[in-house]
């Protein structure tokens, strides 16, 4: 999340936003009694962090639990369409990530096709047709090492051990077999898309279910992988404020180390391996430039299976939002 707030983070802003991290629908009163605090001071500075813009959680869509592929687009464009394609590209609904890069020539975004069998469309009749696009390059996600459900916030916050631990929620169970979506499921993941800690009366009042019915289902769509809850946070929090993309090569035999490697450093936001040119992506969140460097010259150079390297820093991101069903 980025956001334009004067608001001056403090310690307990990050204490607060950790919990939340470990359970986004934790009850104030049990965040407060893990932080030391009262019940209305939590609910108060959450308030004052969601108005801000600094925090949001909400209920992310993993769509591949439906069938659904998604893809990085990397669309080449002239400097001057760069932003109107960008654009674009951040009203359609099956897009998120949309972000320009590359001196403002490149924007790359993730695009959601709702089977393998929609891919061939997404290049070929969906795109922005406009000769101001000068090339497209597609890359697979086959594998997420990191995101989803994982979040920096989780790497960078304050809290001990002892308090991670009481406010960590029972596992969820894994539930087999496939997941079909009625209205009353989307009406239920578009509201929690929007706010994850909503209420089971008011879930209940937008889908015509009872609370319990929605309770649930919650439960049910979180089992089948579908459902999660994520914070969408302004890593300014935590000092954090230059994002780079980082397009990999590695030798296959050491795929999956490697993304495993990457997945548990600090400065990761997300890491997958793709189809493409390149066979493992990552997006890096550094304080600055001075320490993007000392990262990829400590901890990326410390990985021998990586064969090449591209960076791409962020200039711009012009959609963020997770993709829905």
């Amino acid at each position: 999340m980025e956001s334009d707030s004067e608001y001056d983070y403090d310690e307990l802003d990050r204490r607060l936003v950790h919990a939340l991290q470990i359970d986004g629908r934790a009850p104030f009163s049990t965040i407060a009694e893990v932080l030391g605090v009262s019940d209305r001071t939590v609910a108060r500075r959450y308030a004052r962090l969601r108005s801000a813009g600094a925090v949001r959680v909400l209920g992310g869509v993993d769509s591949t639990a439906l069938g659904a592929v998604l893809w990085f687009l990397r669309v080449r464009c002239a400097p001057a369409a760069s932003l109107p394609v960008a654009e674009a590209l951040a009203r359609r609904p099956d897009t998120s990530w949309v972000s320009l890069h590359s001196g403002g020539t490149e924007i790359t975004c993730v695009v959601r096709t709702e089977s393998e069998a929609d891919s061939e469309a997404l290049l070929l009749a969906k795109l922005p047709r406009t000769p101001r696009v000068e090339g497209v390059t597609a890359h697979s996600v086959l594998h997420a090492f990191y995101g989803g459900p994982d979040n920096m916030a989780g790497k960078f916050g304050p809290l001990d051990a002892e308090a991670v631990e009481r406010l960590r929620p029972p596992p969820v169970a894994h539930r087999r077999g496939p997941v079909r979506l009625d209205n009353g499921d989307r009406k239920l993941l578009a509201l929690l898309a929007i706010d994850g800690r909503a209420g089971f009366e008011q879930l209940a009042a937008a889908t015509g279910w009872s609370p319990t019915t929605v309770r649930r289902r919650m439960t049910e769509l979180r089992e089948h992988g579908l459902l999660y809850l994520d914070i969408d946070v302004d890593l300014r929090m935590f000092g954090m404020n230059a994002r780079t993309l980082l397009w990999l090569s590695v030798a296959p035999a050491h795929l999956e180390a490697t993304g495993q490697a990457l997945a548990a450093h600090p400065e990761i936001a997300f890491a997958a391996a793709t189809t493409g040119p390149t066979n493992l992506y990552a997006s890096v969140v550094c304080a600055n430039q001075r320490e993007l460097y000392r990262y990829l010259t400590t901890r990326i150079a410390a990985l021998p299976a990586i064969t090449h390297l591209e960076t791409a820093p962020v200039i711009k991101t012009v959609k963020q939002a997770a993709t829905q069903t």
